[in-house]
């Protein structure tokens, strides 16, 4: 054989051995891929109680719990290794179905639901810290009776008790799931420390989210611990196409330790699904109306996950059959509710939103502060537009509708403040970055949004075009909640209570009552 012939051979030889080698190499890849665990995690956040109120979604009706309990179930059925998570506010503002139970329908729907983790928002402070310890641990309640409690594990990193420095809960939990162990660590907005109250402020602190993500990530490395999850009651935004991502959550994406791989947020009641700093972000607005899927494929060597997709699924009604043991779980509760939720309170000739308008006025919210104005006798009123939870729709006002638009429980009091200290409460509007207007009756105030925070108020006049005087006192009706501090607005607690008057709902139905009575004739 010729040196050119043996060469040619030698390359022939070469090639088929770098072939079979590379078909090797492809095959084991191939073969490891199809070897990744499937894993899918179902969420929810900011639920609210909205157990039987529907909302629209791209122009189709979406929510109510039978329907979401129909999607959660479908898509469980569809891949055996599920976790079902939620990014709090589960309960508070909630509609009657929930609210005049204590909030114990809206634990049992999610018993149902089989909810394996969750963790607390702000809103399931509302009631304060021993109550939400006893819908989530089960416990005693003089209206209810005894309540079992939750089926789901909760965590919080960030939610310390002040007396003893401990976590409210466990500052992460690990779920193990086709031998695959999965670490969950949830926080809290910091914004809770303004919306909550004092007296539960007291009991508890909350701490920065990030440091408080970055300790927990540090011991579940230590445990081991690759896949990592984070539940954050954080508000994040993105478009439909997860471009423009923005809001806290995603500031704080690049300073988390880069072992976390899936952030859940909630709060702000929006839709996200971007990667941020390569970590998936999602959101599913609010009420039910839609839930996120993601799809996680973990290898199960290195237990890392390599491979994560996301989806919101608005919960659509003309895409489901709604689930039947929701219906019958939902129909216990309304009978209960008895005819009293059905009462008709008033009849107004077109719909009064809260919605705010350009100038960032609310005409419910405007006609709550005239209503408790005139129904205690003041100079003034102040409304905080988050208590208001709906609009009232035109034609007869329920007292369903009521506690569904006033959910809170929360009282009117009749304060006296100095000149000051309303001006030093409007300033109060503005905290850094964030806008928290109030609603007004019986001033008209001039400010400017360009100037630094605490000094943007300009002018404060009363009805009569009379600049408020700093020393005079002036009397202003309020709800007890803002009396106390919240939603940060602390000059208020400056101000002497003076007089307890009835709560929002009924101040309310009494407006409507006098002023838009209803035709309806009771039998």
């Amino acid at each position: 054989m010729s040196l050119l012939q043996r060469i040619s051979t030698m390359c022939v030889l070469l090639l088929l051995i770098l072939g079979t080698y590379h078909h090797v190499l492809s095959s084991r890849s191939s073969s490891s891929s199809n070897h990744f665990i499937q894993v899918q995690l179902l969420g929810m956040n900011d639920l609210h109680g909205q157990l039987d109120k529907y909302q629209n979604v791209l122009g189709f009706k979406a929510g109510g719990a039978e329907y979401l309990a129909a999607y959660i179930k479908k898509y469980k059925q569809e891949n055996d290794h599920t976790l079902v998570v939620h990014a709090g506010d589960m309960v508070g503002g909630s509609p009657p179905i929930s609210s005049l139970f204590q909030d114990e329908p809206t634990i049992e729907f999610l018993n149902l639901l089989n909810v394996d983790i969750g963790t607390p928002g702000n809103h399931e402070f509302d009631r304060g810290v021993t109550e939400m310890k006893r819908l989530i641990q089960g416990g005693f309640h003089e209206k209810t009776g005894s309540f079992k409690g939750s089926h789901t594990t909760y965590t919080s990193a960030n939610i310390i008790d002040r007396q003893t420095g401990n976590f409210i809960f466990p500052p992460y939990a690990i779920k193990r799931i086709n031998g695959i162990d999965i670490g969950f660590i949830g926080v809290v907005t910091t914004e809770t420390n303004d919306f909550v109250l004092p007296e539960n402020r007291k009991e508890v602190k909350v701490t920065d989210e990030v440091k408080a993500i970055n300790q927990a990530v540090a011991i579940l490395k230590e445990k081991g611990i690759k896949s990592i999850v984070i539940l954050a009651h954080v508000s994040a935004e993105s478009n439909l196409k997860g471009l423009n991502p923005e809001e806290e959550l995603v500031k704080m994406a690049p300073q988390i330790d880069d072992e976390v791989d899936i952030i859940f947020g909630g709060h702000s009641h929006k839709y996200a699904n971007a990667v941020v700093d390569d970590k998936l972000i999602v959101q599913s607005y609010s009420y039910g109306k839609a839930f996120s899927q993601v799809n996680l494929s973990i290898d199960p060597e290195t237990q890392e996950i390599v491979k994560k997709k996301a989806k919101i699924i608005p919960t659509f009604h003309h895409q489901i059959k709604p689930d039947q043991e929701t219906i019958t779980f939902l129909n216990k509760y309304k009978d209960k509710m008895g005819s009293y939720a059905n009462d008709v309170i008033g009849e107004v000739p077109h719909a009064i939103t809260r919605k705010k308008n350009e100038e960032g006025e609310s005409p419910l919210a405007q006609m709550v502060a005239e209503t408790i104005r005139e129904q205690m006798n003041t100079e003034i009123a102040f409304v905080h537009h988050g208590g208001i939870r709906a609009s009232l729709n035109k034609g007869n006002v329920t007292m369903e509708d009521l506690y569904t638009a006033f959910p809170f429980e929360h009282r009117v009091v009749k304060l006296q403040l100095t000149g000051k200290q309303i001006k030093d409460a409007l300033e109060q509007q503005w905290i850094e970055d964030r806008e928290n207007r109030l609603q007004m009756a019986g001033v008209t105030v001039v400010y400017n949004v360009e100037a630094p925070v605490g000094s943007r108020i300009l002018s404060v006049k009363d009805q009569n075009g009379n600049e408020l005087e700093s020393s005079k006192e002036y009397t202003v009706s309020v709800s007890d909640y803002l009396a106390a501090g919240g939603d940060g607005f602390t000059a208020f607690q400056k101000g002497e209570i003076i007089k307890n008057g009835p709560s929002v709902v009924n101040a309310v139905a009494g407006y409507l009552q006098e002023k838009h009575p209803s035709q309806v004739v009771k039998q």
